[in-house]
């Protein structure tokens, strides 16, 4: 009773409510996260990757720079100075022909190959025999390129006559393969064939490591929905690896591109723009005429040469932008997402 009337003016005092007689107690903040501790390997390296890409950066805008600066007087000489006295882009536009025709023949030639190299490669071959035709295909990549060279001029090309005379009998028709074939197998067909061949590691190496990163997730995923293996292989490798396998076509394209040595010893030159592959009549490249043209040249001639270099290099950068972009573009649709 005592206890209940002690409680009532409190509770009057209160308005009514029962006031507890336990106090909250404050919560302490949290305390706050440590500082990471930079170490100093940490600032030597990232200083060291900075450096390392500022000083690409500059690389490449020195050489921006000097072929501008050189190629100036050809940009601005009338077309009478120019070699063949009918202007600068008369004498470079066979060249960005042929450069483009060999180098996009070779692509297509190797890249659907290398594909199917690295698919047997990861998913067919047996362990050892995987391991072994690796080795044998990133040594194509180490033989000199003045070596595919006389490869191509003295096996290759002669091999071909005989193919390159079938294919104008029955496909001549076509603008390809209208004739006549030559009899030295110096043409631009042997020219992209070897040049398949030149690119065929770099292409197998890239989609052979990317093929390897499909998560095997995916593949036992599809396995377990009863798919073969060729449709696992088509549902989740190929749509996982497609940007790595464009990223390796244009290095490989990349490297058709500048290709000298053998495009020199190989090709017969006549500076026709043709789009014949078995005839004698080539058009060249800018690679390979700059180094049979530069020894010789004097004045103005070897600024036309350093213009015609300048256009490789955007054309080298064009292409390097575009792989850039598909590959962006064709990230969020890999089959890793």
């Amino acid at each position: 009773m005592d206890g209940a009337r002690a409680s009532r003016p409190r509770a009057a005092e209160t308005g009514g409510q029962d006031v507890s007689t336990e106090t909250t107690r404050p919560v302490a903040p949290a305390p706050a996260a440590p500082k990471a501790v930079v170490q100093r390997g940490d600032r030597v390296f990232s200083g060291a990757a900075t450096t390392a890409g500022v000083l690409i950066l500059l690389v490449l805008a020195g050489v921006a720079v000097f072929l501008l600066a050189e190629a100036a007087p050809a940009l601005t000489a009338p077309a009478e100075a120019i070699p063949g006295g009918n202007g600068l882009v008369a004498y470079i536009w066979p060249l960005v022909f042929g450069t483009l025709l060999s180098a996009v023949l070779a692509l297509l030639l190797a890249t659907p190959l290398a594909v199917s190299v690295a698919l047997f490669i990861t998913h067919y071959a047996p362990r050892r025999l995987a391991q072994s035709l690796g080795y044998v295909v990133d040594l194509l990549a180490a033989v000199p390129s003045i070596i595919y060279g006389f490869w191509g001029f003295q096996v290759l090309g002669l091999a071909a006559v005989g193919f390159m005379t079938w294919l104008e009998d029955y496909l001549g028709f076509l603008p390809f393969f209208a004739g006549p074939v030559s009899t030295t197998g110096r043409t631009m067909l042997v020219v992209g064939v070897t040049l398949a061949v030149m690119i065929l590691p770099i292409i197998t190496a890239v989609s052979r490591e990317v093929f390897l990163q499909t998560p095997k997730l995916h593949e036992e995923a599809a396995l377990a929905l009863g798919a073969t293996r060729w449709e696992m292989i088509r549902m989740a490798v190929l749509p996982f690896g497609r940007s790595g396998v464009v990223s390796g076509a244009m290095l490989g394209l990349g490297r058709a591109l500048g290709e000298t040595m053998a495009v020199a010893i190989i090709l017969s030159v006549s500076g026709a723009v043709t789009f014949n592959l078995i005839s004698s009549g080539n058009p060249s490249t800018i690679a390979a005429n700059i180094a049979l043209e530069f020894p010789e040249s004097t004045g103005i001639e070897v600024n036309t040469l350093i213009a015609s270099g300048l256009v490789l290099f955007v054309i080298t950068l064009a292409v390097n932008a575009v792989a850039r972009y598909i590959v962006n573009r064709r990230r969020e649709f890999s089959g890793a997402n």
